[in-house]
């Protein structure tokens, strides 16, 4: 995190005005490509209305009081996981309450729902085991979104050959998205044993001979935290100086260096300890440091997947939308409530989102369809004619169960007291005040459901 201790109000200023344009660039910048099939939205006309432990219970616009929607939904839920539904292994008392009101007496969900979180060290299928044994009814897998889901998108990559960093069954989730060459850090440490020091008892007791027939390596996947923080920082610092052969030493640090395409910027998360637990995000900020210790330069991200990452919210409304149509509802989907425990990420996320929504209500989809260079996109030309998404809000409802602390998160007046705020955000999302205010704040997740539901005007057949 940083500090903003002695920044002038000009500057904080400055960093909102950055904040704002953040919204627009950090779409382009994920890759256009793999944005191309998401990049039709909608705009949203609600205000922000922020309690510490208590929610706003206004009606939405456009329904009339007193009228009780019964049908066809038309809000989604995305729900985070840790903070909001588990603590670690044990359910969040609210979670199962809260669900029972989702769902009918067949165990099917009466509204779109999705999980979305930036657990990226497992597999899809397992999460949603995980989730259905916790909460006692079947979670299918297509509603389950992990921080690495939107990779399925990034094609240009799927043919080259990717050393990928993580735990669990990172290789796996690798093939699974369509990546087609994988590296892992344990094959590089075995073909390279002079490389991985710190360690002393695994380090080379002989001199190994060299090694010839390693492949190149074209790019760097980092799906979560890995376990040997310091093989894992060491060996891709080394893969990209050496410009994906490591082991080879050359006479300039190549830059740009090699594509690195990050899942799961989370500083912190909440288990069962007392305290926030490391997340990706740390060790992101190690490698971000070491790398820049180095070579002088900066570490940059082909791509930051997972919350709070536009294309992640995208990636979620997609399946949303395909659940309503699998189910046959048929009316626009108006409204994404984001329920979640972290203020940087679910919450700046969704506003983000929300934001994002906005704009693209303003944009002529045949000015995003250009690259950089003004040059237009043949393959996005095609893609201009489909009407805009009816989205019109992404609400964030932040709970009070996990990450988030509402005695001391944020100061009583952002106006006069930021400089005392930590942002615990990812280097390269600057910090907007309104980013990080949620729509609502409630107590758990139970509140959460009963407070969409009341602005909703929502009750189960």
């Amino acid at each position: 995190g940083r500090s903003w201790g002695g920044h002038t109000d000009a500057a904080l200023m400055g960093r909102a005005a950055a904040g704002r344009r953040m919204a627009v660039r950090c779409l382009l910048n994920e890759s256009r490509a793999a944005l191309k099939r998401w990049l039709l939205g909608g705009r949203r006309g609600a205000s922000f209305s922020r309690r510490h432990g208590v929610a706003s219970w206004g009606r939405p616009a456009g329904r009339a009081s007193g009228e009780t929607q019964t049908s066809s939904p038309t809000f989604g839920f995305l729900f985070d996981i840790d903070g909001v539904l588990l603590r670690g292994q044990y359910v969040i008392p609210a979670a199962k309450k809260a669900f029972q009101k989702l769902t009918d007496s067949t165990g099917q969900f009466c509204v779109p729902v999705a999980f979305v979180t930036n657990a990226g060290n497992c597999s899809r299928d397992s999460k949603a085991e995980e989730l259905s044994n916790a909460l006692g009814f079947k979670i299918s897998p297509e509603r389950v979104i992990l921080c690495h889901s939107p990779l399925r998108l990034f094609h240009k990559f799927h043919d080259k050959c990717m050393l990928v960093s993580g735990q669990g069954p990172v290789a796996q989730n690798a093939r699974d998205l369509g990546f087609q060459h994988i590296v892992t850090i344990e094959d590089v440490r075995k073909a390279f044993p002079l490389l991985d020091m710190v360690d002393q008892s695994r380090r080379p007791k002989e001199l190994p001979p060299p090694t010839t027939d390693f492949p190149t390596i074209e790019g760097v996947i980092l799906f979560g935290e890995p376990v040997r923080w310091e093989t894992c920082l060491q060996l891709i610092i080394d893969v990209l100086l050496s410009n994906g052969n490591p082991g080879v030493e050359l006479s300039t640090v190549p830059y740009p260096h090699l594509p690195v395409l990050a899942c799961n910027m989370d500083l912190l998360w909440m288990a069962e300890a007392k305290m926030p637990r490391f997340g990706h995000g740390s060790f992101l900020v190690c490698l971000e440091s070491i790398y820049k210790k180095i070579t002088g330069k900066e570490l940059k991200y082909e791509a930051l997947i997972g919350k709070p990452s536009t294309v992640t919210y995208r990636y979620a409304e997609h399946i949303i939308r395909h659940q309503m149509e699998s189910r046959g509802w048929t009316s626009p989907l108006r409204h994404l409530y984001a329920v979640g425990d972290n203020p940087m990420a679910d919450v700046y996320g969704a506003n983000l989102y929300n934001r994002y929504l906005q704009t693209q209500a303003q944009v002529n989809v045949t000015a995003i369809a250009t690259d950089s260079q003004g040059k237009e996109c043949p393959d996005m030309k095609k893609d201009s004619a489909v009407s805009l998404s009816c989205v019109p809000s992404c609400h964030s409802i932040l709970v009070c169960t996990g990450v988030y602390n509402h005695h001391g998160d944020m100061p009583a007046d952002c106006n006069e007291s930021m400089t005392e705020t930590v942002f615990h955000g990812h280097r390269d999302f600057h910090f907007d005040p309104s980013l990080v205010e949620a729509s609502h704040v409630v107590r758990d997740v139970g509140d959460a459901v009963e407070l969409v539901f009341q602005k909703e005007n929502w009750k189960r057949e």
